[in-house]
């Protein structure tokens, strides 16, 4: 099934894309794109099920997972929930609206909350956000709350986080200003352990 277009894909688009004020506006009115090896539709509950290494694209977004789920509530708002394969990792990607920036994430499941206007990534999460092609800030942890519509992110530690003794892990490289603009050749950023909890080496 390469293209949807019955109410069900439009649903799905709107729970993957959630056009809210800082995603890619142009996003809600792109095609939208699904592959998928099956899917499973009730109409009377609202929900689709898609499995087997789906991929979705809509506009600047990218999904990919081995099975998305989605239901409409009775408000008309839209949840997602991406699983990955096991072993792996479900992948979100978006563009910013008005920038040349991106926020990206993975997790073993990946939730989208359309009322909220929120993504969760849940277990081994990371989260990354690209600007201009260069990464610029990146997060790991077990859980990572990141609201669309303020651009303000949680993380949480826990045993499934993926940084050493299940720390929270980030990078944060200060926005570029009109009279401090962003070296264009910097390398990105890349994260290390720290072997003590201050950051020296022991």
């Amino acid at each position: 099934m390469k293209q949807l277009l019955s109410p069900f894909g439009f649903a799905l688009a709107l729970a993957l894309a959630g056009v809210p004020a800082a995603a890619e506006k142009a996003d809600r009115a792109k095609p939208m794109n699904v592959e998928a090896d099956a899917l499973k539709y009730d109409d009377l509950k609202q929900t689709s099920v898609f499995t087997g290494k789906v991929v979705v694209t809509k506009g600047s977004i990218l999904i990919r997972g081995a099975r998305i789920d989605v239901r409409q509530d009775g408000e008309g708002y839209q949840y997602g929930v991406v699983t990955a394969e096991p072993g792996k990792l479900a992948f979100y990607r978006q563009k910013r609206d008005g920038i040349d920036e991106y926020i990206e994430g993975e997790g073993e499941t990946i939730e989208y909350d359309g009322k909220a206007d929120r993504v969760k990534f849940i277990k081994r999460a990371e989260m990354r956000r690209i600007r201009g092609g260069t990464l610029a800030d990146e997060v790991v942890g077990s859980l990572i709350t990141y609201d669309n519509s303020t651009d303000v992110f949680s993380v949480d530690g826990g045993p499934a986080s993926p940084a050493m003794g299940g720390r929270v892990r980030a990078v944060l490289t200060p926005r570029p200003t009109a009279s401090a603009p962003a070296a264009t050749n910097s390398p990105a950023a890349n994260l290390r352990p720290s072997t003590t909890f201050d950051g020296g080496r022991k």
